[in-house]
């Protein structure tokens, strides 16, 4: 059986994380379909004519012919939240969902990496800066990555591979998180449906269920296994996903507490640990870690 091998363009020179991602993408859709591709960074128009893939250069977006720049005037399109398509996005909306064989997975991964990526790479800033420092970004990491004023001897476009084989892992790995996401979303809300007192949850596995939870008005606290040291870990519920204050604490008088003194103070005989900050305990059993749950639930 013949190998196809695909001709890709982007441009030369610097790099950003949206042609970086952009590249990744497509090497895990050739990944998939058995192919291999031989990658152009360049501006030379005929070499950009002829090739399989164009993106983030060429000024077209047709992705009938396979090009995805953003550049030309008027752009590439919006998405609904009003974030522009950069080539990243681009790649990403046409070829996410062969890669994913998910509508869901792709949607998820577009809202969580792609257009935070294309926004950052039109100019929109998406964090309100509160405080006299920045947060340090996937594109800072990429940045970190080109060559500096002195490194004159560094070839660029080697550095461009490096970064697109940590942008494949990220990618791949996204993909992975959010197909665990959605199983355990579905566990999550069938246990609270069977759930007789909504309020306390007790899941058989140490799922993230701060989403899934967070739209249902009862659950305060969620009782689940810590497999990594065999107890059981009581944790509030969130008013919100995006909001750090919980719908109830633990008593103020545990905060900190550990092993005999916390089990001396709660009550509870196998207690190990309360967090000072009181959205977390943590009991030897399934059951000690209710009833300190069900203590928190009244106090």
């Amino acid at each position: 059986m013949t190998t196809i091998n695909r001709k890709i363009v982007t441009h030369n020179g610097s790099f950003h994380s949206d042609d970086i991602f952009a590249c990744a993408t497509l090497s895990i859709l050739f990944d998939k379909r058995g192919e291999t591709f031989e990658l152009a960074r360049t501006r030379d128009e005929e070499i950009i004519k002829n090739a399989d893939y164009v993106f983030d250069v060429g000024g077209i977006y047709d992705p009938a012919t396979n090009r995805f720049d953003h550049h030309q005037i008027g752009g590439a399109g919006k998405r609904d939240s009003s974030i522009e398509y950069s080539s990243f996005g681009l790649v990403w909306k046409h070829f996410g969902v062969e890669i994913t064989e998910s509508e869901e997975i792709f949607r998820m991964i577009d809202k969580r990496l792609a257009a935070p990526i294309d926004a950052h790479d039109n100019g929109m800033d998406l964090v309100e800066k509160k405080y006299d420092v920045s947060p340090y970004i996937i594109q800072d990491l990429f940045i970190s990555m080109r060559p500096t004023w002195r490194e004159s001897y560094v070839d660029v476009d080697q550095k461009f591979l490096e970064c697109v084989a940590i942008a494949k892992k990220i990618l791949l790995r996204e993909i992975v998180c959010a197909k665990d996401f959605i199983i355990a979303e579905e566990s999550v809300i069938t246990i609270y449906k069977n759930t007789e007192d909504k309020r306390i949850i007790v899941l058989d596995k140490d799922y993230p269920y701060g989403e899934a939870l967070s739209n249902f008005p009862e659950p305060c606290f969620v009782v689940y296994p810590k497999e990594s040291d065999n107890t059981w870990g009581a944790r509030t519920v969130r008013v919100d996903n995006k909001s750090f204050k919980s719908k109830k604490y633990f008593p103020t008088n545990w905060a900190g507490l550990r092993d005999e003194e916390f089990a001396k103070i709660s009550g509870v005989e196998d207690a190990v640990f309360c967090h000072r900050a009181l959205f977390l305990a943590v009991a030897k059993s399934r059951e000690g870690a209710i009833k300190l749950a069900q203590i928190a639930l009244v106090s």
